[in-house]
């Protein structure tokens, strides 16, 4: 083995997700140049242990920086943290003869092997290393090295044997089950956690010199499934503390006294083996608004947390994480420095963090050629990780049922040449969206109407104005925010009843590709005070969670008329009004969420709901004038079989009137006439044995249809 004496001092930084257990280092090129290393090359990280890896290039955003990133599993083998210094020097490894593998996490069948082994190629190992094979997302079977031959660096190539040992490895390896690059799209709020908790576990000296008390708590709010948990857990991991999880009902006993007693028990175990993270999931179930609760249980652990969290001081090493996901039901002591020092909140994510999150959840996936996850993370507006995780794992079990019919149950494994051509397309995905909608707004989702803008006849310049009004900021948000201009807050499309209002609605939910709810407005209206305002206040909060969202309200006159109109109500509609007005511009600020409403008497509509600010366009949708009118007649009759001499030219022109739903009732009238001539002339019956039979609808059939719509409008 020829070692290279030039070595570089490097300070270590989180990986990409995708790079997870693949031994990858990267630096910048002026680093892999003054280390005389071409991509590709072997290297020996030297942290408080030494560990091997390929040398790939940074990306440019961490260039010149004199920084090495590096994986969970990479850091652990070095005996590296974040923010560490390193040794790198360029070193020589030999092809492995024989590697023996002992499995920490899964023992894997002698079937398995095969597909292993093809995971582990090219892996960079030596004595002593923790490898991972990337099964699955966050799926993986891990491995200790115990032996190499020859002795020394090696890296595992398809000649190479691997012996797997059938015992499982001795001590429980915890660390690097979950990393830093297992969290998507947080790195704003992981760089605040880390600060928070990290410097204090690690560097306690610090705090003392400064002269002030460490950071005792911190709380993570956010909706369902964003990854409070996973974070916790994270940073247990990577600060090589004891983790302590409590959950709420483990807390509450029945017997006086013992709900206490276990909470001081927990905190006093942390305290002696510290450092100690506490983790509390679910706070709100164990420490509720005390003047809210009825139970005395509740009301004395609460006053126990606080008399512990008070209690704390630096000589513990103790940090207390709490996570929730409605915080206002917390006790307000908790929510005082002191106590809880910090609250972040945890977004549900946006595009580029859908992106790293998909990233990691299909990391072990065989995708096809034709999956493009930058689609995937544009259409999936609103979705937090887990939903992110379900949605790549209905795609892989979409994928799995083509085999099915394949498989023979009678055997006891799938043979792995059946197994290897498995591939995730992009046809599972969409099958996967469909499975799979938001947490968020699991409660009021609607299937998205399949109406796309071809399927509205006439009204170009109506559709354009939408367009503008609704994909444009989800699109080009940079060149609003150039412009200084504000994407509209409301839609107000009016217009006579049939002119297509709630088709434009429907075409806007599918080529906008955002989340959509449709709200009914009888639906909202109860006879309890202060439910049917509940019931806006809620949608209004489902929508910002699940932003870009789009609030459709049909036939709005129904739930905002005028105040003051003297129904027998109660004052239901106008305190429901007044709700709609401070939830659609209010003090706190409406981003990402747009009202859409119809209404054919924009006349029966309170005033200050059609002021700028809150309906900022009413688009008037005028009677379809000739042009429109023949292409409407083009969309309801492209589907239908025709007889000659049909002219939409000619139909557009003996329509002067009629509305785009009455145009559709002409052309389906027209279809039922051709279909009753077919079965009273008798002939189908003979025709039915021999040949298919035809329906054709002429140009008869039209003018009679036309005259029996005229007749039933009056």
């Amino acid at each position: 083995m020829v070692k290279n004496s030039e070595q570089l001092k490097l300070k270590v930084t989180e990986a990409l997700s995708k790079d997870m257990g693949r031994s990858l280092a990267r630096m910048g090129p002026e680093d892999l140049e003054r280390l005389n290393i071409l991509v590709g090359d072997f290297i020996e990280i030297t942290g408080k242990k030494k560990s091997v890896c390929k040398a790939m290039p940074a990306y440019r955003e961490l260039r010149g920086q004199s920084r090495i990133q590096l994986d969970g599993i990479t850091r652990e083998n070095a005996g590296a943290g974040i923010d560490e210094f390193v040794l790198a020097r360029k070193i020589s490894c030999q092809p492995a003869d024989q590697v023996t593998l002992t499995p920490v996490n899964i023992a894997p069948a002698e079937r398995d092997m095969k597909y292993i082994g093809s995971l582990l190629d090219g892996l960079p190992v030596q004595i002593g290393d923790r490898i991972r094979a990337t099964l699955f997302g966050s799926r993986s079977a891990d491995f200790m090295v115990n032996n190499t031959t020859p002795k020394g660096p090696v890296f595992i190539n398809p000649t190479t044997e691997l012996i797997i040992s059938k015992v499982r490895a001795q001590e429980t390896v915890t660390r690097g089950a979950i990393s830093y690059e297992d969290i998507g799209g947080l790195k704003h709020q992981m760089q605040r956690i880390r600060e928070m908790i990290e410097m204090p576990l690690r560097y306690p000296e610090v705090f003392e010199r400064l002269g002030i008390d460490p950071p005792k708590g911190v709380l993570l709010h956010g909706p369902p499934g964003c990854g409070k948990t996973l974070i916790a857990r994270a940073i247990a991991q990577e600060t090589e503390a004891n983790f302590f999880s409590v959950s709420g009902p483990e807390i509450i006993h029945k017997f006086y006294g013992e709900s206490e007693a276990h909470l001081r028990k927990i905190f006093d175990e942390a305290g002696k083996k510290g450092p100690s993270i506490v983790f509390l999931d679910e706070i709100d179930a164990i420490a509720p608004k005390r003047e809210k609760v009825v139970g005395d249980v509740e009301k004395r652990v609460v006053a126990q947390l606080l008399a512990l969290m008070d209690g704390l001081n630096k000589r513990q090493n103790i940090i207390v994480i709490a996570a929730t996901n409605i915080p206002n039901a917390l006790d307000p002591a908790l929510r005082r420095p002191g106590r809880f020092d910090r609250e972040i909140a945890i977004p549900i994510p946006d595009r580029n963090g859908r992106l790293e999150i998909l990233d990691i959840y299909s990391r072990g996936m065989p995708l096809g050629k034709d999956v493009d996850m930058n689609y995937n993370a544009e259409i999936t507006h609103g979705y937090v990780g887990a939903d992110l995780e379900a949605f790549c794992r209905e795609a892989a079990m979409s994928c799995l049922r083509r085999i099915m019919p394949d498989i023979d149950f009678a055997q006891t494994s799938i043979p792995y040449d059946q197994l290897a051509k498995l591939e995730v397309h992009r046809d599972d995905f969409a099958v996967a969206l469909r499975e799979v909608e938001p947490s968020a707004i699991r409660e009021v989702f609607v299937e998205v109407p399949d109406v796309k803008w071809d399927d509205v006849g006439g009204h170009n310049i109506i559709k354009e104005r939408l367009r503008e009004a609704v994909e444009w900021p989800l699109k080009y948000p940079h060149l609003f925010e150039e412009a200084g201009c504000r994407p509209p807050k409301g839609l107000l499309i009016a217009g006579e009843p049939g002119c297509g209002k709630t088709m434009l609605a429907k075409a806007i939910a599918n080529e906008s590709k955002v989340n959509f709810i449709s709200v009914k407005g009888p639906a909202l209206l109860s006879k309890f005070v202060g439910e049917s305002e509940q019931g806006v206040r809620e949608i209004f909060h489902k929508a910002k969670q699940a932003a870009p969202c789009i609030v459709f309200f049909d036939e709005i006159d129904a739930l905002v008329p005028i105040r003051g109109g003297g129904s027998m109500d109660s004052g239901v509609a106008e305190r429901v009004l007044s709700q709609f007005l401070t939830e659609l511009d209010g003090i706190e600020e409406l981003k990402g969420v747009l009202v859409l409403g119809t209404t054919n008497r924009i006349d029966m509509l309170d005033p200050a709901i059609l002021r700028p600010g809150r309906f900022d366009e009413i688009i008037k949708i005028p009677m379809a004038d000739e042009k429109d009118r023949r292409e409407i007649f083009g969309v309801h009759l492209r589907d239908k079989p025709l007889a000659p001499g049909i002219d939409n030219n000619d139909l557009a022109a003996q329509t002067e009137g009629l509305s785009g739903a009455e145009i559709a009732s002409v052309c389906n009238t027209a279809a039922i006439i051709a279909v009753r001539r077919v079965v009273n002339s008798g002939s189908w019956q003979e025709e039915l044995s021999s040949a298919r039979v035809e329906v054709r609808i002429t140009v008869e059939d039209m003018n009679n249809a036309l005259e029996e719509v005229r007749q039933r409008l009056g």
